[in-house]
């Protein structure tokens, strides 16, 4: 099976993925940012956590929050209500509005590539459904791999997810081109791309942090819109 799943990655490894030609007609959201603008687009497959979303920005709910959590090669936080009125060394990521969301799958289509917009949640341990946060969400920066990366990857990501082949060769030209968090996928609910901007996500995801990758200097969302 190992090396059936190799060779298929070396042969779709120069070939574009679908999500590339994803229609246009989703609701999108533009943020400006201390750090810059950037707009994502919400995926129709996840219908629960798009609504959620798109009603907290309607509703002001992400105006002055702050990237609370940075992990460079990795993925940039925000979401936590506390993180509005924070002072310079307070602890954030507790803080959400009382009510979790259930997870929602798209696999293959919907995965962690470069700039897909997940939700954060509690871990596996006293969260065992993976139930989402109602506010906090992640944006994926992650790394390149491989084929041989991504073949290894595999067995950890099915046995994560009790699924078989949870990572598709359909899904690799973008985990070796674009990049991503594959170790990710099936576990946590995918449901927005950035569509505009990455290059402020590859800038926020750079920044100085603390020992609780909080920044060292803050980066804040100033407003989130509904682009009509």
């Amino acid at each position: 099976m190992f090396r059936a799943f190799l060779t298929l990655l070396l042969a779709l490894c120069f070939l574009p993925n679908a999500m590339t030609a994803r229609r246009d007609d989703r609701v999108r959201i533009e943020f400006v940012t201390t750090a810059g603008t950037f707009t994502v687009a919400l995926f129709k497959e996840t219908p629960v956590h798009a609504a959620n979303f798109e009603k907290l920005v309607r509703e002001g709910f992400y105006t002055d929050i702050l990237f609370h959590r940075v992990i460079r090669n990795f993925m940039i936080q925000a979401g936590d209500p506390a993180s509005k009125t924070a002072t310079a060394e307070q602890v954030l990521g507790e803080g959400e509005l009382p009510y979790t969301l259930p997870l929602e799958l798209a696999l293959p289509y919907i995965y962690h590539y470069r700039g897909a917009l997940a939700a954060a949640r509690e871990p596996d341990d006293v969260n065992p459904e993976r139930r989402s946060s109602s506010t906090q969400f992640y944006i994926v920066w992650g790394k390149t791999y491989t084929p041989q990366q991504l073949a290894g990857i595999m067995p950890r990501v099915d046995a994560a997810t009790g699924m078989e082949g949870t990572i598709t060769p359909d899904m690799a030209p973008d985990y070796m081109h674009r990049g991503g968090t594959p170790h990710l996928d099936g576990q946590y609910t995918v449901f927005g791309e950035i569509v505009s901007g990455l290059k402020v996500i590859g800038k926020i995801q750079k920044a100085e942090t603390d020992d609780n990758d909080r920044p060292l200097q803050d980066i804040r969302i100033l407003s989130a819109k509904v682009l009509e």
